[in-house]
């Protein structure tokens, strides 16, 4: 995965200082709970490895890498990781205030 300054490239490309770029590392065999607010305005591509989305109602579905997700506004219960590596997702979004943003400036 290349890298711009210590920040994380999406889908192989510099992202413009205008938005945020988080790297989220699952472990093999880890779970992580989702938190609404933490994907709300976010793009989503599986960097490497695979993962598993759970709905509330208990469905999964499996999105490997190069996969590209919007995560916001669904109702998600958890992550998984079930692959034999860790999986990482890259989530790009608007940073607050952007005059684009649908968030008031800070």
């Amino acid at each position: 995965m290349a890298e711009q300054s210590g920040r994380p490239a999406f889908l192989g490309r510099r992202v413009p200082d205008a938005f945020d770029v988080r790297q989220i590392v699952l472990a093999s065999g880890a779970e992580r709970a989702i938190d609404e607010a933490e994907w709300r305005d976010a793009i989503v591509v599986v960097e490497s490895g695979e993962i598993d989305l759970e709905a509330l109602g208990g469905s999964r579905r499996t999105f490997e890498c190069g996969d590209v997700l919007w995560l916001g506004g669904l109702s998600l219960r958890v992550l998984h990781n079930c692959g034999s590596g860790p999986a990482v997702l890259i989530a790009v979004s608007r940073k607050n205030g952007d005059e684009f943003s649908a968030d008031p400036p800070s």
